[in-house]
């Protein structure tokens, strides 16, 4: 065999090795789309909450300026009475109104699901347009109805001559959120519960049938158990969104100023320390453990669900 002939034949890269070569330009691709998530992941939320965790650990006074304190802001918190005074007033909000919401959100799921509501199309549409709308504005929205003197609500009342209602008073204000975020999120878990409805096979709806079961025996026994896992995504997502509550406080607060304090919920305590009291350290303090607080509660009713799933 000549020199020429040896020179072009070609060289044959082995089968593992260009396996290799592909796999080393997979991972490159990835990390070239991955690496953008992180940085942004890692600028606009790890790095700030390390150094909130930093500025917890502080404390600033007049005499010594800022000053090591270890968790002295911890340990205030659970000592401070309009923390703990806005944490209990969460968890009121949560425990009347997410059932409700829920209740509501699985009950128009159902109904759509079941196939027998005309129009479930525009139906369907109409729940959702609230979750649609800004809480900014929802919240204004409601405030304007709420109005004891200008609110549509005491103008209908007035009319019939009747007293007209305080909505914003100190024992209903807090009922009057629950109604603003009710009327918000009812379509987005109804959404998220239709869909997994969605997913259930039609023939377990038909046998249940055959066998003469009416729809709620089927609703009951088929549905609900068959969306569980989505159900109870609502209700973490609804749990974690009670202890957010911002924005009905923070705007309702002009209406009804003796009835919402700085201090109503734990999330508006800790943005008016933080920006109106300039106290940024016991502020980070309160926020990291309202968040330890929403762990936990999450987590212990996602382990009591997995415990009665598994006692079944």
């Amino acid at each position: 065999m000549s020199t020429a002939s040896v020179a072009s034949t070609p060289v044959r890269v082995p089968a593992t090795r260009r396996t290799s070569l592909a796999k080393k330009r997979q991972w490159r691709a990835a990390y070239l789309f991955v690496i953008p998530f992180f940085v942004v992941f890692i600028t606009m939320l790890v790095v700030p909450l390390v150094y909130s965790g930093y500025l917890s650990f502080f404390a600033t006074r007049l005499i010594g300026g800022t000053t090591f304190v270890g968790f002295e802001n911890y340990l205030k918190t659970f000592t401070d009475q309009l923390f703990l005074g806005g944490l209990g007033r969460t968890a009121l909000f949560l425990v009347i109104q997410v059932p409700i919401m829920l209740g509501l959100a699985l009950f128009f799921a159902l109904a759509l699901d079941s196939g027998r509501v005309r129009g479930s199309k525009v139906l369907r549409l109409l729940i959702f347009v609230p979750y649609a709308i800004p809480g900014v504005v929802a919240t204004l929205m409601w405030g304007f109805l709420y109005g004891q003197d200008f609110g549509p609500i005491g103008q209908v009342f007035a009319a019939f001559g009747l007293d007209k209602p305080n909505l914003l008073s100190d024992g209903n204000v807090l009922g009057s959120m629950m109604n603003i975020v009710t009327w918000e999120y009812v379509g987005y878990n109804m959404i998220i519960m239709y869909s997994a409805l969605r997913s259930v096979p039609a023939e377990l709806y038909e046998a249940a049938e055959i066998d003469g079961a009416s729809q709620f025996r089927v609703a009951w026994s088929i549905k609900i158990p068959a969306i569980r896992p989505a159900i109870l995504l609502t209700v973490i997502f609804s749990i974690i969104g009670s202890f957010q509550i911002f924005n009905e406080p923070s705007l309702l607060r002009n209406l009804a100023p003796t009835a919402i304090t700085s201090s109503f919920t734990p999330n508006f305590y800790a943005y008016n320390l933080a920006f109106v009291n300039q106290d940024v350290n016991y502020a980070a303090a309160v926020a990291f453990i309202l968040g330890i607080v929403i762990m936990i509660v999450s987590y212990v009713v996602q382990l009591t669900t997995q415990r009665r799933e598994g006692g079944r």
